[in-house]
């Protein structure tokens, strides 16, 4: 029987070397994948780079996978599928519209291509290869999947994160869709870029599961109990300060909804809560928050606090009238319930008002 020590430091001393031990195992672990994708990109590039300089047919991979199974039968990954996936892999980020994509978000039109191939490699085999499975069968645009390749490498979404953040449209809501803020104003200019990229255009709330009418309150608490999604939801960076924060002035106290503070921004990002649309004055309470918050809580080397307005519905041309004259940067963004009706039924079914009536009218008359 193993004797129990009761030395006052062994606690400590195993939780140090379990944290070390897991550290260990997953470096090995990313070791082995950046080297497995490598590989696949390799395998790819030769298949490649053979049909167009030596004229191979495709029935070339079928020895090749055929082959490769009779060299290493213990290895997994050799299948005719995923040598075609591995020629995929490669030809699709070599590709001149993606390499182009790349130059531009680089800011480096002119950039040598192989140098641009060589930074896309180092990008993907930091991404096991379900992931680029996944991006290869479901992505096609090279500004799309350059985005959701930087996104998986920067915040480290699993395959399953990664899949609904795709089916939730996290591009379009964090790049394509117009948002509505201040910053360009109220920031210097490379804080405004940073600023905006920081905010989506809209938020995905289905993960709270709600189906009925609720309270600003019952909302937050919903939030709160999710918060490690909300959180996933708003993207890298966030940290957690705390809901209803107490802010004092004088006799009277106010707080705010939810408060993050950005590890990169360097700044306080009070979120405000509203049911219901958008109204002017919503602009007004998270202008006075964000003047608190700079005189009581911001940190001498922090930068300006922003507000998020999330808000069930709002009207551009309002809230651009209504942020005209805040000096402090405040945006105003939608949140998502519900999925999103697809944009080739929007006007073909009927509106709830609609319904109900087709209902009424089907019902017999009261006698």
């Amino acid at each position: 029987m193993t004797k129990r020590l009761s030395h006052p430091d062994y606690p400590a001393f195993l939780a140090a070397l379990k944290e070390r031990i897991l550290h260990a195992r997953t470096s090995a672990v990313r070791a082995v994948n950046r080297e497995l994708v490598l590989l696949y990109w390799d395998i790819g590039r030769g298949i490649v780079e053979k049909q167009q300089t030596a004229g191979w047919g495709d029935a070339v991979v079928e020895r090749l996978a055929a082959d490769l199974r009779a060299a290493f039968p213990n290895m997994h990954g050799f299948s005719l599928a995923n040598l075609w996936r591995m020629r995929q892999f490669f030809e699709s980020h070599s590709d001149p519209d993606f390499l182009a994509q790349v130059a531009r978000e680089l800011k480096d039109e002119e950039s040598d291509p192989e140098k641009l191939s060589q930074a896309v490699r180092e990008l993907v085999a930091s991404i096991p290869w379900g992931h680029q499975a996944n991006l290869l069968a479901k992505l096609t645009d090279p500004a799309v999947r350059l985005y959701y390749l930087r996104a998986t490498a920067r915040f480290g979404w699993s395959r399953n994160v990664l899949l609904n953040q795709i089916k939730a449209g996290a591009y379009e809501r964090a790049v394509k869709e117009k948002k509505t803020h201040n910053f360009p104003v109220a920031l210097p200019e490379h804080l405004a870029e940073q600023a905006d990229e920081m905010m989506k255009s809209r938020y995905n709330l289905e993960f709270l599961g709600i189906g009925r009418a609720v309270k600003e309150r019952d909302l937050e608490d919903r939030l709160i109990a999710r918060l490690q999604q909300f959180i996933l939801e708003l993207g890298y960076g966030f940290c957690f300060v705390g809901r209803q924060y107490r802010l004092a002035l004088g006799r009277k106290e106010y707080f705010v909804d939810l408060l993050f503070y950005h590890r990169f921004l360097k700044a306080l990002v009070a979120f405000d809560l509203k049911l219901g649309p958008f109204e002017p004055e919503h602009t007004g309470k998270m202008d006075f928050y964000l003047n608190l918050l700079n005189d009581r809580e911001r940190a001498p080397d922090d930068q300006p606090s922003i507000g998020i307005i999330l808000c069930a519905e709002k009207d551009d041309v309002e809230v651009e009238f209504a942020l005209r004259t805040k000096a402090n940067p405040i945006g105003v963004a939608e949140y998502q319930l519900h999925p999103r009706l697809p944009a080739e039924f929007k006007g073909h079914l009927p509106t709830a008002r609609q319904l109900a009536d087709a209902v009424r009218e089907a019902l017999p008359p009261e006698k």
